[in-house]
């Protein structure tokens, strides 16, 4: 019976590590992990005031943003923070958006390599969505606090602030399962939310 039990723990144990090997190995394991264990309801605390000053600086509901974060990178999970199509960060930028459209690049808002896309001044000069909030001399699209505020700011002027938050979206996202994605997660966090700790890991 001690050696059944024994080699039942030795069992867990393996179990257990082979687990952790693959959620820290594979983006794939780890994306149906998170996705799987963040229920509907639950929003990551520590970025709750993020999510406030941005949409109290552009008068959008914060929830909206929350949602937003939970459906692009599942609360910045994902890793890499990069799509296939070279969206950008937590709150997925394409980098013709971040820098602004007047700039030449390609047709889904890519751009070429060796152009500094964090450039403040570059970004205004073509009037891009991308944002140094902090003063670091960089507007980074993978900085939780940039790219919160510059979504904010792309919500409010599609429509957010006045209410159509449903249009808002299909503009950050032209798909209406998209919307509707982010639409549930809204109006769970609008019925009730529980503020959580990211299980399995501390991201910033």
């Amino acid at each position: 019976m001690r050696k059944i039990l024994m080699l039942l723990l030795v069992g867990l144990v393996a179990m257990i590590a082979l687990f952790v090997y693959l959620f820290q190995s594979n983006n794939q394991v780890r994306q149906i992990t998170y996705k799987t264990v963040i229920g509907q309801h639950q929003i990551p605390e520590k970025f709750v005031p993020v999510y406030q000053e941005a949409a109290d600086e552009y008068d959008i509901p914060w929830q909206l943003l929350a949602s937003v974060h939970r459906v692009e990178t599942i609360f910045s999970t994902m890793k890499p923070m990069e799509s296939p199509v070279g969206a950008l960060g937590p709150f997925q930028f394409m980098p013709r958006t971040w820098v602004g459209w007047s700039h030449p690049g390609g047709d889904i808002g890519e751009l070429e390599d060796d152009v500094d896309y964090t450039d403040p001044d570059l970004i205004e000069e073509h009037n891009g969505y991308g944002m140094d909030v902090e003063g670091k001399g960089k507007a980074d699209p993978f900085n939780i606090i940039d790219s919160a505020y510059a979504a904010a700011s792309f919500l409010s002027d599609h429509g957010a602030s006045e209410g159509d938050l449903e249009g808002a979206l299909f503009s950050y996202n032209k798909s209406e399962e998209y919307v509707e994605e982010v639409m549930s997660y809204y109006d769970a966090y609008q019925e009730n939310y529980e503020l959580i700790t990211l299980p399995l890991d501390d991201q910033d």
